[in-house]
């Protein structure tokens, strides 16, 4: 895809512009590159959004806060948005980092983590106001935060609440009631699972627990069983939405330099699939939707081929084929058996292979489209 004259003149403007521009100009600027990348991004490859990324950075160092903060407006909503200028934008001022902070899906949980740590309490407690917050997220907040995030966080029936957070959150309740008051509220705990746990809590702890009369019928725990199972059953094979905010993160990542072996690596820790699957089609350059094609087929054979054609350690992909969201999980046989062709599968071979079939499958394109030409499609 070639540039378009808007594109050429936008940054031909960003070149033009020396020391004596003034600050008006350079927001201007700013602004019109944000407006324009926010036009053409669907349309964009890699290498057109790492220009945007490198001309956005530069240019938010030259521009005072109001300026950043429009930029950040215009960039939150964005589904392919410049990973590293995203990055700069959500660790700035609270007023300029907020958008981002509240509706990027490019942020991984690893950069939200980071914020939490680094960051001020305000950051903290619009991340525990997102739509949705990872476990992971959650975690950090509980230990970093203070009673506005940790309020805001458990008072968010779409953040989740692990056991360990869930521990943490009663050794908090210790001098804060309100966390207990807001639990209360919760019907995606298992408060039998709670009850158990106090145990381990202050004897102040357990008396607030009795004050607040926390639930514990049959009703609210077949209601947390069902939020569980729920969970579990997202979980499991392909989810659409989960793949589009992976692959979004992912390329955010590429864009900033971070996608390697330690990415799958991180990945396979933490249980991220559409992660993991999402990275290797980002690493081979390849369209998403011949991953996704391989997903749905159980085409162990190609991501076998993929794999060896990344240099994947054997370690790190027998941990990525039982995350993977296939269609099915796949059976103890199946994966024996495709670790058995990964091993025996020479990485030359591998890269022959993929681009004989990369070779196939551009052919079929170009018949594919002569014959719509032919019929008058």
């Amino acid at each position: 895809m070639k540039i378009k004259k808007e594109e050429l003149s936008a940054f031909g403007s960003f070149r033009a512009l020396g020391s004596d521009a003034n600050e008006v100009e350079r927001e201007q600027l700013f602004k019109n590159v944000a407006q324009l990348f926010s036009y053409v991004c669907e349309r964009c490859d890699d290498n057109q959004v790492e220009q945007y990324d490198e001309v956005l950075c530069q240019l938010a160092e030259l521009v005072e806060v109001e300026g950043r903060a429009e930029v950040a407006k215009m960039l939150a909503p964005l589904e392919r948005a410049p990973g590293t200028v995203v990055i700069k934008l959500a660790n700035d001022k609270i007023e300029v980092a907020q958008p981002i902070l509240e509706f990027s899906n490019v942020l991984s949980d690893d950069d939200l983590i980071e914020i939490v740590g680094a960051k001020t309490e305000a950051h903290r407690a619009v991340i525990a106001g997102r739509n949705l917050v990872p476990e992971r997220v959650g975690d950090a907040i509980i230990v970093h935060g203070g009673n506005e995030s940790v309020g805001k966080l458990v008072g968010n029936g779409n953040a989740k609440l692990g056991d360990a957070t869930l521990a943490k959150l009663l050794n908090k309740a210790d001098i804060d009631t309100q966390i207990l008051k807001n639990l209360r509220g919760r019907q995606d705990i298992d408060w039998q699972k709670v009850q158990g746990k106090i145990g381990d809590a202050s004897k102040a702890v357990r008396e607030k627990l009795d004050e607040i009369n926390l639930p514990s019928d049959q009703t609210s725990l077949d209601q947390a069983k069902a939020v569980v199972f729920n969970r579990i059953q997202n979980r499991a094979g392909f989810n659409a939405n989960s793949w589009r905010i992976s692959w979004n993160q992912v390329k955010a990542m590429g864009d900033r330099k971070q996608l390697d072996e330690q990415s799958l690596v991180r990945f396979c820790r933490f249980g991220y699939g559409h992660h993991f699957g999402a990275a290797m089609a980002s690493m081979l350059n390849l369209k998403q939707q011949f991953f996704v094609k391989w997903l749905a087929k159980q085409d162990y054979r190609a991501v076998v081929v993929a794999a060896k054609c990344i240099g994947m350690s054997p370690e790190v992909f027998e941990q990525g084929i039982m995350i993977l969201p296939w269609r099915n999980l796949p059976s103890l046989e199946d994966i024996e058996l495709t670790k058995a062709r990964f091993e025996e599968l020479d990485r030359g071979e591998a890269r022959e292979i993929f681009n004989l079939w990369l070779r196939h499958e551009a052919r079929n394109k170009n018949t594919a489209a002569k014959l719509d030409m032919a019929v008058g499609m």
